[in-house]
Order: C-alpha cells, then structure tokens, then sequence
C-alpha cells in the first residue's frame, strides 16, 4: 500500500507529532522544508516546438483574430 500525501503543516506541534509518527513506522517523512518549484511556463515550453513552427504558429493566430474582428 502505497499512498503518498503531500500536506503543509500550519503549526510547528506538527512537526513533532510526524516525527513520532514516523519512530512508531506509521509514516515515513520523505522530505522536510520542501519548496514546490515554481517554473515559468515560458522555461518550462522553451524549444518545445521550433522558431519556425512558432512564426507559423503565430502568423495563423494573427490571421484568425483578424477573420474574427471582421465579422
């Protein structure tokens, strides 16, 4: 049974009570004073498609919002 949690403790008790938790093999503590990254979505797509596909890519999305501003 593997069921793997991520929580955010709100009260520093916490900590303790995980710890006692872990010592009783109730639970395992992975990691501690872990940091979500926190990627811009423009590092995580960069070279994700080529210059050229983009250009084309940008190109019909221009063309399709003029279609739309003309009706």
């Amino acid at each position: 049974m593997e069921n793997i949690m991520v929580i955010q403790l709100t009260n520093q008790k916490a900590v303790g009570l995980l710890h006692e938790l872990e010592e009783l093999h109730l639970i395992k503590v992975l990691k501690e004073n872990f940091e979500p990254s926190k990627t811009k979505l423009s590092d995580k797509y960069k070279g994700f498609i080529s210059k050229e596909d983009g250009q084309q890519l940008n190109d019909h999305i221009q063309q399709m919002r003029s279609e739309w501003n003309g009706i």
